[in-house]
């Protein structure tokens, strides 16, 4: 039986990570609903204005495979409290309306994001070895309801403030702000004496491991669909005659309905050996959602199949969460499974937003998109079938140093 090495105060340690996870999504999400009034205002392509989402999953995939190696070095609290700071910064230089300004910011807002997602994991393995996912569950459900929120007050923001759009986008900054006092307690969490082992991919076992690359598809292609909804789920429904503000509220919409089962997948995840079965069931759910959203066009029809598609989604994105946990001997290597993960992971994902965008300009219709979508969410399926069977990826005696 696993022991927690963790021997703080847990009851900070739950409101940093609670605080922390609300800030992985909104800074990305608060954009899809604005990015009509973005590229108007910069005059820039689809295919640009996707960069505003893909940019964010490029530093993910880049720093995915730094960020453990950050936190050996500084600790993984230090290495956080890092991330917060990049973060905050981020936001407030992509809230000046320039070119430069806003790729810049959003730039720093992925690096920022992409330390957090990668070492969170970590810590919810070394601090609650037995309860990967219950935590795992509220880490993910915080940070799925504030990427809900953040779709939906973008454009009532943008409406109310001066600022504009540039004031949506910097309100934020002041959540980060409360994220990095919060976690102050926690900046000394599992720091290391030993000397940081050189990296040497060559005889990593993870990059040999079956299990690890479908965990990394498994990650990379439900961020795929996840990113490219967010990204233009508002100009989709737009291009139906829904006004700016409702389908800003549709994209919430489309991340509250998949809180409970956000919540409630890691939990059952975790109290069983394969998970399987819990793939094939969010496999069935995604793919009549995108059928519907494919074949409908009344609004009703529509609404119930953005659900589905949110609950699907909502599942998917704790499920692999989940799995970084479960599939890792120890939490070191869940650390680095993680890295695997999210920098491969995304760098699949970052294709998504950029390469929907440029197939709009190209074709003007929004259904060739959605065909694309359904083709990701079968090979996604895939992934998970063999990311949910019993078994651990082989341990690395380096990352124990």
């Amino acid at each position: 039986m696993q022991k927690s090495r963790y021997s703080g105060d847990r009851k900070l340690l739950i409101i940093g990570i609670i605080l922390i996870a609300f800030n992985l999504r909104p800074a990305i999400t608060a954009v899809g609903p604005l990015i009509s009034t973005i590229r108007e205002d910069l005059g820039i392509s689809n295919g640009m204005a996707g960069m505003l989402t893909t940019l964010p999953l490029l530093a993910f995939a880049v720093l995915s495979a730094l960020a453990p190696r950050l936190g050996l070095r500084l600790g993984n609290g230090m290495a956080i409290q890092a991330g917060v700071a990049i973060l905050a910064f981020g936001i407030l230089v992509r809230s000046f309306e320039s070119i430069t300004t806003i790729f810049t910011g959003t730039a720093l807002i992925g690096i920022g994001i992409a330390i957090l997602n990668v070492l969170l994991p970590g810590v919810v393995k070394q601090a609650f070895p037995l309860k990967v996912g219950v935590m795992t569950g509220l880490y993910s459900i915080s940070m799925s309801l504030f990427a809900s929120i953040g779709s939906g007050v973008s454009v009532p923001f943008a409406n109310t403030l001066d600022s504009g759009w540039q004031g949506s986008l910097l309100v934020w900054s002041l959540l980060a702000v409360l994220a990095f006092i919060a976690w102050l307690p926690q900046k000394d969490l599992q720091k290391s004496v030993h000397k940081v082992p050189k990296m040497d991919p060559a005889n990593n076992p993870l990059w040999r491991s079956k299990l690890a690359w479908q965990v990394t598809f498994f990650m990379g292609l439900q961020s795929f669909l996840f990113y490219s909804l967010i990204a233009w789920l508002p100009e989709i429904l737009q291009s139906r005659g829904m006004d700016p503000a409702a389908s800003g509220w549709m994209l919430s919409w489309l991340q509250i309905i998949g809180l409970p089962a956000t919540f409630l997948i890691p939990v059952l995840a975790g109290r069983l050996k394969s998970q399987r079965g819990i793939i094939m069931g969010i496999g069935i759910v995604y793919l009549t959602g995108m059928f519907g959203m494919l074949l409908g066009s009344a609004m009703l029809l529509l609404t119930i199949s953005i659900s589905l598609v949110g609950i699907a989604q909502g599942s998917c994105i704790s499920l692999a969460l989940t799995l970084l946990g479960l599939r890792a001997p120890n939490a070191a290597q869940a650390a680095n499974l993680s890295g695997m993960a999210q920098s491969f992971g995304y760098l699949l994902a970052a294709s998504g937003p950029i390469a929907i965008g440029y197939l709009y300009d190209y074709v003007h219709s929004w259904t060739p998109s959605i065909v694309i979508l359904l083709a990701v969410v079968c090979l996604m399926l895939i992934a998970g079938i063999g990311a949910g069977k019993d078994a651990y990826v082989p341990d690395n005696p380096q990352a124990e140093a």
